[in-house]
């Protein structure tokens, strides 16, 4: 029925584990993706969109290494936003609003045209485990599969438990069952677990809704898109969402369940993202606000169904309803669904290896919400990562870890080992050192020749890539060889209410200027003529205007990135003795040996590590 063995096989077919199951076919493993129920691969349990704040810079991330996640969101969007446009580059975040139902077929599609890839249903049960070696899985009907390594992406299925109100049943999803006995596998073999909860708001009919009495809410002007390859094109229609607010009414009513809720009543006793709070949750927190946004998101080009984002909850429906009904434009709404909480096994991110590995099991990798983060994009990215993991471990090469400075998807893992996480994880700009560095803009240039060079990303990538890179460095070096008159540049200046000058000068420098734009300086015929004879496409334009406007910045950080990088080369010996350090804190002894820090760096950064715990290491290891 199976193979005698696979390279690597795939627990899950979510967002983690259908980027796990590319990457290790792509590169070439023979590879199998188990999941409960092949019809919902990649769905999009919570809300239906791809992006946003940092996770908008996770998906082109994921792209830039051949990852199929940008693509996928570009297929089948019906919105694009780059949000914080009027912010500085690092904080610019692309974000697209879904079509759910063809997100996931698109995703079907794409894995079943992939090379080295099998399928099958059925639900995992338990691991095998020999000699302190992953062997393979054992499914709930007794079959055993024989894998070389084994990725668990189980999301929010391992002894998923949902609430609404005083009512509780198993489940990993809405009308989907929990997985059970790979938790107690995991115990068994000494692993520590926790739980976790997350929630998700009502769907509702559209055609119940007044939209008139919201405020609408459009994609862009002149749209862009996430992959960087050929594949897709920027959308030429769009769907807009809209916003409308609760009221003091509807908090009032809603404080009527309160009661019945689980997450007062003890029920739940796990915690709940803190950036994505229920309702329930944030009127009792913010008692002050009298009224908080909701964003009505459609679900798809076609459907009626709608998303209200802002309004998690897991109160009892006949309350979600009779609150939902006071909010303007819901007067007459009808739901597809209420809103419910869900409590779920994970294990706690310490237990792994910067490689996604666990350090108690040979072969075994996790990734996505069993390793405590929230959201498609984080659980994404680290499937990407444990796929080439797996991969590269199966056919005896190097393993590939993105550094802080490198990748957010580096900062993401590094956090989760190095700190742990007691709430779901959810990436930020703010989480970045290094964010001038890490932009949306030029994640092809930091990433692509590492992912070409491991066998991911491919040479046509790699190329068009290397003609970005080269045409936008010409451009920038255009600026800084080329003078503008002071009859080309002052109209520019006093339209900007920016210092004439009495002199010409390098564009360079008066690009350099905050005020002045792109477009402004398109409107010289020198600038305009170069972009024109050198084919530049907006991609080039724009790389070249952040790297002429933020120039100073990002030589700063690159300077602090490489005094970071020589603490990332110093070493630590897997088997280092801590307790005989007695100069080192009773908390960082502690510590240390918990977590088994690989270099100094993250040594550093492990919380109870204090500087002066740094400085012993650096002294006992004579550096």
């Amino acid at each position: 029925m199976f193979p005698k063995e696979y390279d690597v096989i795939v627990v899950g077919a979510g967002h983690a584990g259908s980027e796990a199951a590319a990457a290790a076919a792509n590169m070439g493993s023979n590879t199998l993706l188990v999941t409960m129920n092949l019809q919902t691969i990649a769905q999009m349990s919570c809300n239906p969109a791809m992006g946003g704040i940092a996770k908008g810079q996770i998906v082109r991330e994921i792209d830039a290494m051949g990852g199929y996640s940008g693509i996928i969101s570009d297929k089948t969007a019906i919105q694009f936003k780059m949000l914080n446009k009027s912010k500085g580059p690092a904080m610019w975040s692309p974000r697209v609003q879904s079509d759910r139902m063809r997100f996931a077929e698109t995703w079907r599609l794409k894995l079943e045209q992939t090379p080295n890839l099998d399928f099958y249903q059925e639900m995992i049960s338990g691991i095998i485990v020999e000699n302190g070696n992953i062997k393979g899985v054992r499914t709930s009907l007794g079959l055993e599969i024989r894998g070389k390594s084994v990725v668990l992406t189980n999301g929010t299925f391992l002894n998923g438990l949902i609430h609404i109100g005083e009512k509780q049943f198993g489940g990993g999803r809405a009308g989907e069952k929990a997985s059970t006995g790979i938790t107690q596998d995991l115990l068994d073999l000494g692993f520590e677990a926790g739980r976790m909860k997350t929630g998700t708001p009502p769907r509702v009919d559209g055609r119940s809704l007044d939209f008139s009495k919201m405020i609408e809410q459009p994609g862009d002007a002149i749209p862009e898109k996430f992959s960087y390859s050929d594949e897709t094109s920027p959308l030429k229609n769009q769907r807009s969402c809209h916003m409308s607010y609760t009221s003091l009414d509807v908090h009032d009513i809603l404080r009527e369940g309160f009661d019945r809720s689980p997450m007062f009543n003890g029920a739940i006793q796990s915690l709940g993202p803190r950036y994505c709070p229920s309702i329930e949750d944030k009127i009792n927190r913010f008692a002050d606000k009298d009224r908080h946004q909701l964003f009505v998101e459609p679900e798809g080009w076609d459907t009626v169904e709608y998303y209200i984002n802002g309004f998690s909850t897991s109160l009892p429906e006949d309350i979600q309803f009779k609150a939902l009904r006071q909010v303007a434009g819901f007067e007459n709404v009808k739901f597809f669904r209420p809103g419910y909480a869900i409590e779920y096994d994970y294990f706690p991110p310490t237990q792994l290896k910067h490689t996604l590995e666990t350090k108690l099991v040979s072969g075994l990798y996790f990734a996505g919400q069993i390793n405590g983060t929230t959201g498609y994009e984080e659980a994404a990215s680290q499937g990407l990562m444990a796929g080439i993991n797996a991969h590269l471990k199966v056919h005896e090469k190097e393993s590939f870890v993105l550094q802080r400075n490198e990748a957010y998807i580096g900062v993401l893992i590094d956090d989760l080992i190095t700190k742990g996480t007691e709430e779901p994880y959810r990436m930020f700009t703010s989480r970045a050192e290094y964010r001038t560095l890490l932009r949306q803009d030029n994640a092809d240039f930091r990433l692509t020749p590492k992912a070409f060079e491991i066998g991911l990303a491919s040479e046509k990538r790699m190329r068009k890539m290397e003609e970005k890179k080269e045409k936008s460095e010409s451009f920038v070096q255009f600026f800084k060889d080329t003078s503008a008159s002071t009859d080309e540049i002052n109209p520019i200046f006093e339209s900007r209410e920016s210092a004439l000058v009495q002199q010409s000068d390098k564009m360079f420098k008066f690009f350099a200027r905050p005020e002045v734009t792109m477009d402004d300086m398109r409107t010289i015929t020198a600038v305009e003529n170069f972009i024109e004879e050198n084919y530049l496409d907006v991609e080039m334009i724009q790389q070249a205007e952040v790297q002429v406007k933020y120039s100073g910045y990002i030589e700063k950080e690159k300077n602090n990135a490489d005094k970071l990088n020589r603490l990332e080369g110093l070493k630590i010996p897997a088997s280092f003795d801590y307790s005989k350090l007695k100069s080192l804190s009773y908390e960082a002894r502690e510590k240390l040996t918990k977590i088994k820090p690989a270099t100094i760096s993250q040594a550093s950064r492990i919380s109870g590590v204090s500087p002066n715990d740094v400085s012993v290491l650096l002294v006992y290891m004579g550096r």
